[in-house]
């Protein structure tokens, strides 16, 4: 009966884990955008599955009433899984930080989850197998290397950028695109509760549109001062616009506002083509007065 137990235990452990493991690496499209150079989702599941041997020894030695292989295994079983799941998150972490042309150097998190599976497999193998500790101490060493060679390190310098004056903007750009970024995600987010597909259509592309932006002038984030009118104010305007009108279209149907919100829709995507072709021809001196007029009309119309 116990061995059946056992059994069923084990199962279902590794269904759960499986599922958990499957949502949080592949993820939906609607969960969140895609990443370019986003790590493979095998390369991140492949310590996850590797674990399981340890959880399933740890279950039978709880069967067969084994205290000490039983906790070295469930709490080398957690170091490991807890290293396995830094290693996906430093991936992750680690393809952000590739695509970005300003970035600061990430935790390192790949080597704090290195760390953790040369511990958990010393751990598993000195109380779980009852290998001698100096041979267990070799197995997690070896372990730590090999997370070492097959994943690779850390980033370790920072991706800076200068004014024309020579001063280090790095900390203000970040400061303006992360404040741009969380703006972008409003909308989304306020998108999802506007029911008509048309103006869902639109809000997408408006989004899709601003990343496009962040991404020029991350290029080339020289010129702060316009950058954060756009990043800070301009579209801290669209997100309140946004989030007005799905909040005021929730508790009432009003032709009036969603006629005046297309107009709205059309005049931002509009000016946000314009910003990004100057942006890819280099011409920036008129955005500002382009940032002026469409928030002159936001004010109009009452969106603003």
């Amino acid at each position: 009966m116990i061995r059946v137990f056992a059994l069923v235990v084990i199962l279902a452990t590794i269904a759960v884990l499986i599922l958990v493991v499957r949502s949080k690496l592949v993820g939906t499209a609607e969960d969140e955008p895609a990443v370019p150079n986003q790590p493979s989702p095998a390369k991140g599941l492949l310590m996850f599955l590797l674990t399981l041997p340890v959880l399933i020894a740890a279950v039978v030695a709880m069967a067969r009433g084994l205290l000490m292989p039983m906790i070295g295994n469930a709490v080398g079983y957690g170091l490991l899984l807890g290293g396995a799941w830094l290693l996906w998150r430093g991936l992750v972490s680690e393809a952000v930080y590739a695509r970005r042309l300003v970035a600061k150097t990430p935790w390192p998190l790949k080597t704090s989850g290195g760390v953790l599976i040369g511990l958990g497999t010393g751990l598993t193998a000195w109380l779980g197998v009852g290998h001698h500790p100096g041979i267990a101490f070799a197995f997690g060493v070896v372990a730590l290397l090999g997370c070492r060679l097959f994943y690779g390190g850390d980033p370790v310098a920072p991706k800076r950028v200068t004014a024309a004056s020579g001063l280090d903007t790095t900390d203000q750009v970040l400061a303006a695109l992360a404040q741009a970024e969380h703006s972008i995600a409003a909308v989304e987010q306020s998108s999802r509760d506007i029911r008509q597909p048309e103006l869902n259509q639109r809000l997408r592309r408006v989004a899709a549109l601003a990343r496009e932006i962040l991404t020029l002038l991350e290029e080339d984030p020289r010129d702060l001062r316009r950058a954060r009118k756009f990043l800070n104010v301009y579209l801290d305007g669209v997100q309140r616009v946004v989030e007005g009108y799905a909040r005021t279209h929730a508790r009432a149907a009003s032709p009036d506002l969603d006629a005046n919100f297309r107009r709205v829709l059309t005049s931002i995507e509009e000016v946000f083509n314009e910003q990004r072709r100057k942006l890819l021809e280099s011409d920036i001196m008129d955005l500002d007065v382009q940032i002026e007029v469409l928030t002159s009309q936001l004010k109009r119309e009452g969106l603003l």
